[in-house]
């Protein structure tokens, strides 16, 4: 730290000392002698105070010769503050080079890039209408009553419907939005929000084999969904056995056994066969062979077809004798054209063998997609995959963010 206030010099002494004045002659004995009082020494050296004086004696007393001026002090001379240290400037840190990411993580990341650029284009028809309603919309009691039609017109229910447009109210007035803009974007967040309770992997490895029971009405797309899921499976290396339990419905075998070809996987079937005894022999036939999966295709069916859902519930049971912990996913495929019918199918298969994840297929070229609203508020049963298309590749993994984001645009 540098001081830049200056220092006191000592007080310094007259080179010489003043002369003493001579002795006068001996004064008459009534007079006394004069003398001089000096002031302490100062910062500036002494100087000589008032002089006493005396009567004048009664004869002529020699003068005595003035004393010389004191001679002045030299001014001290202040001392040049120090020079301030020469501190370069810092050298700036070169930022570390970023790390490449690995070739399977970029490439995983275009594929996802890709199936979302075909799930916004399969959902144009299901968000258009809700689009729509921001085109040069005003914040006001007109824009959340076109709304609500255009959510209803894409059948995301009723109770669905209400709950999104309290739930855009509230946001809108929190981030004070003033834009119809800034409303469609803060709607996107609401149903990826009510979507979030869907959004669950499917757990493949914590038993050996993994059973998976497959169910859904006719033209569903049931059979056609499990040659895709199959073919995800293996993609991911698990080892997959596929049951052709499917033994009413004409051809449904000879289909099952062409996706077992393409996917290079063994099947167990038995045409005219009883389902319920196809399905334990594959379970066994699973274990022995150490299968990672075990996919059951069941026969399509209605709910109201009460005897078929019977079926069903016999098939479960078998497959219960066969592993005492299996099945250990019932899936139900619903086709996303049906909207509100789909809901219907979901509460009466869960009903009757208690759903554990969902497969959505035909959400491309629908204008209904928002039934996934409905059953993430009324029957929340995780959607595990969501198809957009007949190709192997066209079944991909649910993402509550990916689909609002695509539905909205």
């Amino acid at each position: 730290m540098f001081s830049f206030f200056k220092k006191k010099p000592p007080a310094e002494t007259p080179d010489t000392p003043a002369p003493t004045p001579p002795a006068a002659p001996a004064p008459a004995p009534e007079a006394a002698p004069a003398r001089s009082v000096f002031s302490p020494s100062s910062w500036f050296g002494s100087k000589p105070a008032a002089e006493e004086t005396s009567p004048p004696p009664a004869s002529p007393a020699p003068v005595p010769s003035p004393a010389p001026a004191p001679i002045a002090a030299p001014a001290p001379v202040e001392a040049p503050a120090p020079a301030p240290a020469f501190v370069p400037p810092p050298v700036p840190t070169p930022a570390p080079a970023p790390v490449p990411a690995p070739a399977a993580e970029i490439a995983v990341a275009t594929e996802r890039k890709g199936w979302f650029d075909k799930l916004k284009t399969g959902l144009r028809k299901t968000g258009t209408g809700i689009q729509a309603v921001f085109v040069n919309a005003q914040i006001d009691d007109a824009l959340y009553e076109e709304l609500e039609s255009a959510l209803l017109m894409a059948d995301t229910g009723v109770k669905a419907t209400e709950y999104l447009l309290d739930d855009l109210r509230g946001r809108v007035k929190r981030q004070m939005a003033t834009d119809a803009a800034q409303v469609k974007v803060l709607l996107a967040e609401a149903v990826a929000d009510l979507l979030k309770p869907l959004e669950k992997p499917l757990v493949i490895g914590q038993f050996t084999p993994t059973v998976i029971m497959v169910a859904g009405v006719n033209g569903a797309g049931k059979t056609t969904s499990i040659g895709k899921l199959t073919k995800h499976l293996a993609t991911e290396g698990a080892s997959v056995l596929l049951a052709a339990a499917d033994t009413f419905r004409a051809a449904a075998r000879e289909q099952l056994l062409v996706w077992a070809d393409r996917n290079t996987v063994e099947i167990v079937s038995n045409e005219g066969g009883d389902p319920s005894a196809v399905s334990f022999d594959a379970v066994n036939a699973g274990k022995a062979r150490g299968k990672d999966v075990v996919l059951v295709d069941t026969a399509g069916r209605l709910p109201t077809q009460l005897h078929l859902m019977d079926e069903l519930k016999k098939i479960k049971r078998v497959v219960t004798k066969a592993d005492a912990t299996a099945p250990h996913e019932v899936l139900l495929v619903i086709d996303g054209n049906t909207g509100q019918n789909a809901l219907a199918q979901v509460k009466a298969f869960d009903e009757t063998l208690g759903l554990t994840g969902l497969i959505v297929t035909k959400l491309d070229g629908t204008a209904k997609g928002g039934v996934l609203c409905a059953i993430a508020r009324e029957r929340p049963i995780p959607v595990y995959f969501i198809g957009v298309g007949e190709k192997l590749e066209d079944l991909e993994t649910f993402n509550a963010r990916e689909f609002a984001q695509a539905l909205l645009g």
